[in-house]
């Protein structure tokens, strides 16, 4: 009895703060919280959508799409989804699995003969679920899109190159490329781009007729812009080259249309009409594959989870004994952030036109306490604490290092003994040139291009051209010849010609 009595004191408890958790008050102070923390992370324009139930339950746009221009941010208005999209491409990858066009552990090879790795045995070894949970061995290879304007076939042959960071299968680091190789397999099974795919496969049956699998595709001005700290001044930036295969990160989306995606993902896959996969695809796409490390993630610090997975593109932890499903996307001057709490049928989605506003992931963990696990834990207030700590550990480990220059050294050489071309099989071209007393590094026809002043011995500092992307450090290497042989700038190695 006394167990009954407990079972119907819990039930009615749930019911009535399940009741109290959609009243207009709350609701209305859920909104507040919102509005305070995008001022308070100073973000100009963010949109969110919560959905529970199979039902949208709170979507608004707030501040403006770009900072000294009047348009507000709306419910129609398009951010970019980034990485968020790499769950999609997975989606469209299960709809050929459920067609019997392909399975998640065929040999990547069989599709893509061209890709080949450093190690010839992962290159045998390597399947289509190990492009989709980052665990081949292959550190980032994002220098591929941000240093160089290259083709995704050119991609693939680099990757040959490219050593690997950890045995295969063995760790996690999170990996474009492959999902660009996914995309890739896509388009040849499909007959058609993998944005022709998933514009046909997943957009057009729920109904997302305002989402672009490109920003290139957007046909219209209700579009956010990116913006960037620089030198402590919220700027607007430029927008990042659209790739030219997108899967791992270029669709774009608004509030009003992710929400049929946010629905269609926690109803195990179902839309009106249809269900895009079968049951069990689904449910493998959330089942763990990998762990991910700690360190992946700032908040896991106040998260404390006891496990961290990874399944087919989602991120997962336990929080406050529910799983959570979730995953980032970060372009330059751009985020997004998406969430479950399946068990609760509960899901989120957030968009800010801001680089790297983390504030994102507290308002993700306030819509799950908010809408269904309850507490009045001050998320923003607490992930805002935790990257100022970090932000000043950053700079104080900047003040360590610089506090380690070695004073009134000077080049080896004349200036202008640096200047030269440089080339490297897997970073491409580099052009140094003499600018005063200063060097100009020119990376791949002006993808990069940086103004560098003497900093110590034969080491070179300073400013890239894009302000946003910081600055840039070059250190050359002279040969037992007295010339300057190799140049490494930000970690590419280039050896001069």
């Amino acid at each position: 009895m006394r167990n009954l009595l407990l079972l119907i004191f819990a039930s009615t408890t749930f019911t009535a703060f399940a009741q109290k958790q959609l009243s207009s008050q709350r609701i209305q102070a859920f909104d507040a919280y919102v509005e305070a923390a995008r001022k308070d992370w100073h973000v100009p324009g963010l949109s969110i959508t919560v959905v529970k139930n199979n039902k949208v339950i709170f979507k608004k746009g707030y501040g403006v799409r770009e900072l000294g221009k009047p348009e507000r941010v709306d419910t129609q208005t398009l951010f970019a989804c980034a990485s968020t999209t790499k769950a999609m491409t997975v989606a469209l990858m299960g709809i050929l699995v459920d067609e019997g066009k392909i399975a998640w552990d065929d040999p990547v090879s069989r599709y893509l003969p061209e890709l080949k790795l450093y190690d010839p045995y992962v290159t045998q070894s390597l399947r289509i679920r190990d492009l989709l949970i980052h665990d081949t061995g292959v550190g980032s290879t994002d220098f591929m899109t941000g240093a160089m304007t290259i083709s995704v076939n050119e991609m693939f042959r680099r990757m040959e190159l490219v050593k690997p960071s950890y045995p295969f299968r063995a760790g996690f680091a999170y990996q474009n490329t492959f999902y660009s190789a996914a995309g890739r397999i896509i388009e040849r099974i499909e007959g058609k781009t993998w944005a022709e795919a998933i514009s046909e496969r997943i957009f057009l049956p729920l109904g997302m007729t305002r989402t672009a699998p490109k920003r290139g595709y957007i046909t219209d001005s209700n579009v956010t812009k990116p913006h960037y700290n620089i030198n402590d001044t919220i700027t607007v930036i430029d927008y990042g080259a659209d790739s030219e295969v997108g899967s791992a990160g270029a669709v774009w989306s608004s509030a009003d249309d992710i929400s049929k995606w946010v629905i269609c993902m926690l109803d195990s896959s179902k839309y009106n009409g249809g269900r895009l996969l079968k049951p069990q695809t689904w449910a493998e796409i959330f089942t763990p594959q990998t762990f991910f490390p700690e360190d992946e993630y700032p908040t896991m610090q106040l998260l404390k989870p006891n496990w961290r997975t990874y399944g087919l593109g989602w991120y997962q932890h336990d929080y406050k004994g529910r799983k959570v499903n979730f995953h980032t996307g970060s372009l330059s001057g751009l985020t997004a952030i998406t969430g479950q709490l399946p068990d609760e049928k509960l899901g989120v989605f957030i968009f800010g036109n801001y680089d790297h506003a983390e504030v994102r992931h507290a308002l993700m963990y306030k819509a799950f306490d908010w809408f269904a696990l309850g507490g009045t834990r001050d998320w923003s207030a607490e992930v805002k604490a935790l990257y100022s700590k970090i932000k000043q550990q950053d700079r104080k480990a900047k003040a360590d290092a610089d506090a380690k220059r070695v004073p009134n050294t000077t080049p080896m050489l004349p200036l202008n003994e640096y200047a030269g071309e440089y080339s490297s099989p897997l970073y491409g071209k580099a052009n140094v040139s003499v600018s005063g007393n200063r060097l100009v590094v020119n990376i791949n026809d002006n993808t990069l291009n940086a103004t560098l002043a003497h900093w110590q011995y034969d080491v070179f500092y300073g400013p890239y051209q894009k302000a946003w992307y910081g600055k840039a450090k070059a250190r050359f290497n002279v040969g037992a010849s007295g010339r300057i042989e190799l140049l490494i700038f930000d970690g590419m190695e280039f050896r001069k010609e």
